[in-house]
């Protein structure tokens, strides 16, 4: 089966509802989910997430509870958010990031409502892993969540969630009905209008 990379981060909500959506997409893709840090790719691309705009971080968490509805999910923002996920998103990669695990995760934080960064060691124990503080100290797994976000960087990856198929990026849930028509149609980005597209010149830059 051809595989294809999602690059995600657990704080954000949008990477929730993601998760779900590529449920159709599953039979016709390997979908390998790849942990990294949101903040690093803020902070290469020179962008600010949508929490550290005030009215857009309330828009946002109200639009995910309609959104989440459409999609028949529970839904509950944690206490505090934006959280720091670090130590959530090494746990992640320390146990390789399979499927249940990342499903768990995201469960925990959006379906239940519960703070990654505060309640780790019940993230821990939802996980099994009850040593979930050695796994995340140790060296090898915070480099491979670097050497993540930076793989993410050089495919272009500029915001999570991020599914990336044959090199081309699909970010976020709303762009899952375009990767399936990529898939049907592997031509699509080479029709005259994604080329135009790609030609139009940088035009007003902000002072």
């Amino acid at each position: 089966m051809e595989m294809a990379r999602w690059y995600f981060d657990l704080i954000s909500p949008f990477a929730y509802l993601h998760y779900h959506r590529l449920l159709p997409l599953r039979d016709r893709l390997e979908i390998q989910p790849v942990p990294v840090l949101f903040a690093g790719l803020l902070k290469h691309w020179g962008n600010k997430g949508p929490a550290e705009v005030p009215p857009k971080r309330l828009h946002t968490y109200q639009y995910c509870v309609w959104a989440a509805a459409q999609q028949n999910l529970p839904f509950h923002m944690p206490a505090r958010h934006p959280f720091n996920s670090l130590a959530a998103q090494r746990l992640l990669v320390a146990l390789g990031a399979p499927d249940q695990a990342v499903k768990s995760a995201f469960d925990f934080v959006y379906g239940d409502g519960r703070d990654p960064e505060l309640d780790i060691a019940a993230l821990c124990q939802r996980l099994g892993h009850a040593d979930g503080d050695q796994l995340i100290a140790q060296p090898a797994v915070k480099q491979q969540l670097i050497a993540n976000t930076e793989d993410a960087i050089a495919s272009g990856v500029f915001g999570v969630s991020t599914l990336v198929v044959r090199g081309r990026i699909f970010w976020g849930s709303d762009t899952v009905p375009w990767a399936s028509q990529f898939l049907d149609e592997p031509e699509l980005f080479d029709q005259p209008g994604y080329r135009e597209a790609l030609a139009s010149e940088f035009g007003v830059a902000r002072t």
